[in-house]
């Protein structure tokens, strides 16, 4: 299906705007961004809860983490190619992308069970149980960032869904980086 898909020339009115901040950050339009300017609300929802997700106790690593956890297990075509790109630029090992891509072990135990808890969180439609609660605090991560992998998830959702109805192309500067998901998705 062809999904529309819009510059400053073709978007609606109340999309330009958030289409001229996003050509003034990237210096470029990113194609997610170029398909959620057919509906204004949407755009700027998905703005907001970027914003409001990077403002989070997370760091950079624990971002990514959230982040792409969720892109793979929503087998996100777009969105981990996108991620790895960024979390390059937000300087994250690679170590860390690629065990996020592949679905290995992260370098770390605690990294390893905010992965474990966001995808349970996907995988069982924010039902967990209070073990995998527990194991999640027994990290060290607390009820704040339960809500902030919440809150992850809502704006990843988003792209994730959007992306596979809209087929978006990946963005040719992420194309090198493009990836499938592997045969064998993570146990958690």
């Amino acid at each position: 299906m062809n999904f529309p898909s819009h510059d400053l020339s073709t978007a609606p009115e109340a999309s330009k705007p958030l289409l001229e901040q996003s050509q003034k950050a990237f210096g470029r339009l990113p194609g997610l961004h170029k398909v959620l300017a057919e509906s204004p609300q949407a755009y700027e929802g998905y703005q907001l809860l970027h914003k409001l997700f990077t403002e989070t106790d997370f760091d950079a690593d624990e971002l990514t983490v959230v982040w792409q956890s969720i892109n793979v297990e929503h087998a996100c075509h777009y969105c981990v190619p996108a991620h790895t790109g960024i979390a390059k630029m937000m300087k994250v090992s690679d170590d860390i992308s690629d065990a996020l891509r592949n679905e290995t072990p992260l370098p770390t135990a605690k990294l390893e069970a905010l992965r474990t808890f966001t995808v349970q969180m996907v995988r069982e439609r924010g039902n967990v149980s209070a073990e995998q609660m527990n194991a999640f605090f027994a990290a060290g991560y607390t009820h704040r960032a339960i809500l902030d992998v919440i809150l992850g998830l809502a704006q990843k959702t988003m792209s994730n869904y959007i992306n596979h109805v809209a087929e978006t192309p990946v963005d040719e500067v992420f194309q090198p980086l493009a990836w499938q998901r592997s045969e064998t998705p993570l146990k958690v």
